[in-house]
């Protein structure tokens, strides 16, 4: 697990400096060690309980409020890299570009429209079809700060 956390990240960084990992999720099974696992990967971790009916809860708000918070806090503009194709994210893209951030989407080819709203609204698109196929799938999503 760690070997492919490291693979992720490093994937999204594409050669550019880490300055914050943000791993958002639902709480998943005891046995899961995949927030641990992140953890030690220098992902920043937070985790919701799913609700009574066992649906995901909170995740994309909890992770455009820390995303906010990093980009209005920061000293200079990087790029925001969101790992994900989920149009829950477009407040972030324009609170980002507000502050002189570039914003770069990673996805599934699968998991967005190339003519959806999201995609037309970030600066740069990834695909990450061929890494997704080299390292399996997770049920997670995360935002990564970058510089430069």
């Amino acid at each position: 697990m760690a070997n492919k956390l490291w693979r992720i990240i490093t994937e999204l960084a594409a050669g550019r400096k880490i300055h914050a990992a943000i791993l958002v999720g639902s709480r998943p099974p005891r046995n899961d060690s995949v927030w641990e696992a992140a953890r030690l990967n220098g992902f920043d971790v937070t985790v919701h309980n799913r609700s009574s009916d066992n649906k995901e809860k909170a995740v994309d708000t909890e992770l455009v409020a820390r995303g906010t918070e990093l980009i209005v806090l920061a000293s200079e503009p990087m790029t925001l890299v969101l790992a994900s194709g989920d149009r829950d994210f477009i407040p972030i893209v324009g609170v980002a570009h507000r502050k002189g951030w570039l914003v770069e989407m990673c996805a599934s080819s699968a998991a967005f429209n190339p003519s959806g709203e999201l995609a037309t609204t970030v600066d740069t698109i990834r695909p990450l079809d061929p890494i997704i196929r080299q390292i399996g799938h997770n049920d997670f999503e995360w935002s990564v700060r970058l510089g430069g």
